[in-house]
């Protein structure tokens, strides 16, 4: 119990500087199917909404409360029986149903939208509402030699964050900036927690999308008595290792276009 509030003051501290911020929301006042949503938001920002932690779902709220508007949608869509997932691809881990949602006995409500109250419900992906789209943040090697430290802290002052990569989708926009950079190794929002043997993102996620090279990211982490932090290699395969937070790397920031 000690060790898991311990982690959760951590977590808490981490995010209370960055505000944990990894995606920006649009509000799009024009009523659209889902699928003239997804296509209109794909084309202007990066995808339809998506919102797989409660921080997203917080800043999406934000986007959306001062709106006098009951249904909005987002990007979140039934691939199969009681399978939903996001139009990013990704799987839908974090649940902000309302109550009685999703009906299951309607096979035609396969698209899923904000209620008055912010909460999600399935509905025909022919209705037409307003809807959310979001943006990611765009990514910026910075090719200076410093610790993981050091690169947490200029990205924090400089632009958002170091990045964090929870999807397939942002290792590859990773693997398309790092080959950048002047080191072999490239510092990542990734950090290991030795009170629960975990590896977790500074934005405040677990790692449940996983790159790792052969022999790092493994539980002999815990014979270590240095403080340890995630890169990903600048070249070859680009993989994520496991490296002394001490070492001198240059890093990859989060940052939005003014």
């Amino acid at each position: 119990m000690v060790q898991t509030l311990h982690f959760i003051l951590l977590l808490t501290t981490l995010c209370s500087v960055s505000e944990c911020v990894q995606r920006q929301y649009h509000f799009i006042n024009e009523e659209k199917t889902w699928t003239e949503a997804q296509s209109y938001c794909r084309e202007k920002y990066t995808d339809l909404a998506t919102a797989d932690n409660m921080n997203d779902t917080n800043e999406l709220k934000k986007s959306v409360n001062d709106r006098n508007v009951q249904k909005i949608w987002i990007g979140l869509q039934k691939m199969g029986r009681d399978e939903w997932q996001w139009s990013s691809g990704e799987p839908a881990l974090y649940l902000n149903w309302a109550p009685g949602q999703p009906e299951t006995s309607y096979c035609h409500e396969n698209c899923a939208a904000l209620n008055a109250q912010r909460k999600w419900f399935d509905v025909s992906c022919t209705s037409q509402y307003p809807f959310v789209c979001y943006e990611d943040p765009e990514l910026i090697v910075i090719r200076e030699n410093v610790t993981w430290s050091e690169a947490l802290r200029y990205c924090r002052q400089k632009h958002v964050d170091l990045v964090s990569v929870h999807s397939e989708e942002m290792q590859r926009r990773v693997m398309n900036v790092v080959k950048h950079a002047s080191t072999a190794e490239v510092w990542l929002g990734l950090r290991y927690s030795h009170v629960l043997g975990i590896w977790y993102w500074v934005s405040g996620e677990t790692v449940c999308y996983q790159n790792w090279a052969p022999g790092n990211g493994i539980s002999e982490e815990d014979c270590e008595h240095t403080v340890r932090s995630g890169a990903v290699q600048s070249g070859g395969d680009q993989r994520w290792i496991s490296l002394p937070e001490t070492h001198k790397l240059n890093f990859i920031c989060t940052t939005y276009e003014e």
